[in-house]
């Protein structure tokens, strides 16, 4: 059985990204170093920080097209939840 993750990542300037992924530490990593063009490229989005896991595909999919429907303060709320400060979660999870 895998695991899956649906995970919220900002820009430094507050842009957020609502993503799903069953390797977060790759996932997170492609998005820090720019691996993989497009959104999160164009608008330099590397935080992360929030994440929710789900035992299954199906379920990650419908959550995170749950999340993607609502307005920024809902997303804002989600991730306050969690993380009241807005740390980036994967900060230390890579040599530098």
């Amino acid at each position: 059985m895998k695991t899956f993750y649906v995970y919220i990542m900002a820009s430094q300037t507050g842009t957020l990204y609502v993503g799903i992924i069953n390797n977060i530490k790759r996932r997170i990593y492609q998005h820090k170093n720019h691996e993989v063009p497009g959104f999160t490229d164009k608008y330099n989005i590397d935080r992360h920080l929030y994440f929710e896991i789900l035992g299954d595909s199906l379920s990650a999919i419908r959550r995170e097209k749950q999340i993607k429907t609502w307005r920024r303060e809902k997303k804002v709320q989600l991730i306050d939840s969690q993380n009241p400060s807005w740390n980036d979660f994967s900060e230390d999870w890579y040599e530098q």
